[in-house]
């Protein structure tokens, strides 16, 4: 199954890394507006790791249509599967 290309976070290239600052260099009026900034989501063993994975379209539209933290909401719907 091919990856098909997602408009809302485009591949990154060598320039886009070589520009790249972390959260912490945005301006203090930018920081409140996105108060999360920099925070890692962890477990309660503060481990996660970081993978790609290919969602049907309608499961990761599902959880969009939430609104932000719906890769945490997968990560729960997974969890309690596992349960």
């Amino acid at each position: 199954m091919p990856l098909t290309k997602d408009p809302d976070n485009p591949e990154w290239t060598r320039e886009d890394f070589v520009a790249s600052k972390p959260a912490a260099a945005l301006p203090a009026s930018v920081l409140a507006a996105f108060p999360r900034s920099g925070e890692t989501s962890r477990d309660a063993g503060g481990r996660t790791v970081t993978v790609t994975l290919c969602l049907s379209v309608e499961v990761v539209d599902y959880f969009k249509a939430q609104g932000p933290g719906w890769e945490a909401r997968i990560d729960q719907a997974l969890k309690a599967v596992i349960e």
